[in-house]
């Protein structure tokens, strides 16, 4: 049987997977918010993460897979709060050697998708590193523009890198 490319939400018996994925990708580039420690959640966090999700239509996780390897992740969140359910935040990680193959693209493209037809959101914003050019290019091809700068955002061995905030208004 040949492996495949999908992209589907996350379930709970993807949690280690998930966890792997992430200190791979945080290993691979100095871009997301997390390096090679990955995400700083437990297994049974995860787990339970991926179950309040998996049917939510407040948030999402989406999986890009090839075959049974997780090669890229999406996701979006939104604040239930009255004042604030009005936008969600979505952040895209894609593993180094699939980059410049679409994954990226198609990731956006759902969590659009997800964000206006399902959690019924107006905005949809993220914050991306100033220098990853790659990621803001990706980004404005779907309509997010430029809000402004947060200067030293992110610390990376002591160096601060300033964080582009980014809205895509869908109303």
């Amino acid at each position: 049987m040949s492996k495949s490319l999908t992209i589907r939400r996350a379930r709970p018996a993807d949690a280690e997977r998930f966890l792997a994925f992430t200190r791979t990708a945080g290993a691979e580039t100095d871009y997301l918010s997390f390096g090679p420690e990955g995400l700083d959640m437990t297994l049974p966090e995860v787990t339970d993460m991926l179950s309040r999700l998996e049917h939510s239509r407040f948030g999402t996780i989406l999986l890009a897979l090839y075959g049974d390897e997780i090669i890229g992740i999406g996701s979006f969140t939104i604040q239930k709060t009255p004042r604030m359910r009005h936008r969600g935040e979505i952040a895209v990680s894609v593993s180094r050697a699939w980059w410049n193959k679409g994954i990226g693209t198609n990731l956006v493209a759902m969590l659009v998708h997800f964000a206006r037809d399902t959690a019924g959101v107006d905005r949809i914003t993220l914050d991306v590193r100033s220098d990853n050019e790659r990621a803001i290019r990706l980004y404005r091809k779907f309509g997010f523009e430029k809000t402004g700068v947060f200067p030293g955002y992110v610390k990376i061995n002591d160096e601060l890198f300033d964080c582009d905030l980014m809205v895509l208004k869908l109303q």
